[in-house]
């Protein structure tokens, strides 16, 4: 059992691996010429490193600063529409008249609306809604104008900062009362981000535009973005996203339970051709890239005077938080998963150690080994967890692990067989006649005569080739 001093010491940084994170974060500022630029590294769910450098001689900003954080606000309220779910008050596949009616969007489905699918336009109608005050836009009609719908539903990615004022909205609708109040008290006050709300409260970092052709600044105006604020509004501090990352790792059971922190991770959109990294995506709240071999889920934010980054590396077990006030900056966005990618590279995660099971269901234990379907062989291993998984031997093909679902069957969790049911099916006797997945008959040995295999098996059995036959 690893005790609380040796996993402090297991997560604190080497001074080498500090010094590169910051020099990275000097090297973003610099390049970019961001006013102030700070950040900030979680792993093994503690905060393990932070920095910032900043254009002020003699003052920098620490953790407890506030920027804008933009378009990471939508994660905060596909957490709130998650918990409604999770609660029975809505399904995610419930198109939005059935909780908020007489929108022109109401045909899209909740889910599609979360993962940027349901086919609305990328922006409000009139002026840059960002730069313009709310007031400019009272209702959502105002927000979607006559005709929002751009694409059929479902069909591509096309990513609307229209559709997260309806979900705002609809959690409004629901709640009966404002979204930030539902925020505040469902998500923020548990996971203790006292420094994250819809409005500035200093230390807060001004927001400015730096000149493209010369290094003079232009102070941006923040505006209050009304209906749109679930697209955009928040503000928040390198230590409060920080706890945030820890969170969208692994869940927090007052807040949502890891497994939908987990179905927010998981791909619901393909990506949008030129848009996103190819191999990425977009998940119910969460954008996701991959960085060379890593696959990083989180969230960036955009607002005039203000960029933000939250990269989170679940693999590894490590995640960054970038925030800059300026307008643009085009070395900004590799900042967060560089920083990722130099933690997990220069130190890399230690596994826990090994244990055998506490205790194991003697039959499931029969079951693993070899399988065969047709004559490609595949292995059943037993989980720690009480699933089981299934993996082609030496060879790629389709693989998953499944979850116990009772009564002798588990439930596919991912890849081709996800939401499938594996069985073990039984002969009168007791004994195991072949594995049942999705119709596909797993058997002990190459089409076992034994087993009701599809199609029966030849009753000459194996045999070699003669010459001339």
């Amino acid at each position: 059992m690893t005790t609380p001093q040796e996993e402090q010491e297991e997560n604190a940084l080497l001074p080498a691996t500090r010094r590169a994170l910051l020099h990275r974060i000097a090297v973003a500022q610099a390049d970019g010429r961001a006013p102030s630029l700070a950040a900030a590294v979680v792993r093994g769910g503690e905060l393990v490193w932070s920095g910032s450098r900043t254009s002020v001689d003699g003052h920098a900003p620490d953790g407890d600063v506030q920027y804008r954080i933009g378009s990471i606000t939508k994660t905060f309220v596909a957490v709130l529409v998650l918990r409604l779910r999770d609660e029975g008050r809505l399904s995610l596949e419930d198109p939005l008249d059935k909780h908020l009616p007489g929108t022109p969007a109401g045909q899209a489905t909740i889910a599609q609306l979360l993962a940027h699918s349901a086919g609305l336009a990328a922006e409000t109608p009139g002026p840059w809604w960002e730069r313009t005050p709310g007031a400019l836009r009272p209702e959502l009609a105002d927000v979607l104008g006559e005709n929002p719908v751009l694409h059929p539903g479902g069909r591509r990615f096309h990513y609307s900062n229209p559709g997260f004022a309806l979900l705002g909205a609809l959690v409004e609708e629901l709640r009966r009362e404002p979204w930030d109040q539902v925020l505040r008290r469902e998500v923020l006050e548990p996971l203790g981000l006292h420094r994250t709300g819809t409005d500035p409260v200093a230390p807060a970092a001004g927001g400015w535009a730096v000149h493209p052709w010369a290094d003079v600044l232009l102070p941006e105006q923040v505006e209050e973005l009304g209906r749109m604020a679930p697209a955009g509004q928040l503000w928040s501090t390198t230590a409060d996203l920080a706890r945030f990352a820890v969170f969208l790792m692994r869940g927090d059971d007052r807040v949502l339970s890891a497994d939908s922190v987990a179905e927010m991770r998981a791909p619901a959109a393909p990506p949008e051709p030129g848009d996103l990294a190819a191999g990425s995506g977009y998940g119910l709240g969460l954008q996701i890239q991959h960085w060379g071999p890593r696959r990083l889920v989180g969230h960036s934010g955009s607002v005039p005077g203000f960029l933000a980054n939250l990269s989170v590396g679940v693999e590894d077990d490590v995640a960054a938080v970038v925030l800059a006030n300026c307008t643009s900056s085009a070395p900004f966005w590799s900042v967060g998963p560089d920083l990722v990618r130099i933690v997990a590279e220069a130190e890399p995660r230690i596994p826990e150690p090994w244990r055998p099971l506490p205790e194991v269901d003697q039959e499931v234990l029969a079951l693993t080994g070899p399988w065969y379907w047709g004559t490609q062989a595949y292995l059943l291993r037993l989980l720690p967890d009480g699933g089981v998984s299934l993996d082609p031997v030496g060879a790629s093909g389709r693989r998953s692990r499944f979850r116990a679902a009772g009564d002798g069957a588990w439930t596919g969790l991912e890849g081709y067989y996800a939401g499938e049911t594996l069985r073990a099916v039984r002969r009168p006797d007791g004994t195991v006649s072949h594995l049942d997945l999705g119709s596909f008959f797993f058997t002990r040995t190459p089409y076992d005569p034994a087993a009701p295999v599809p199609g029966g098996v030849d009753e000459g059995g194996w045999r070699g080739l003669r010459q001339g036959t």
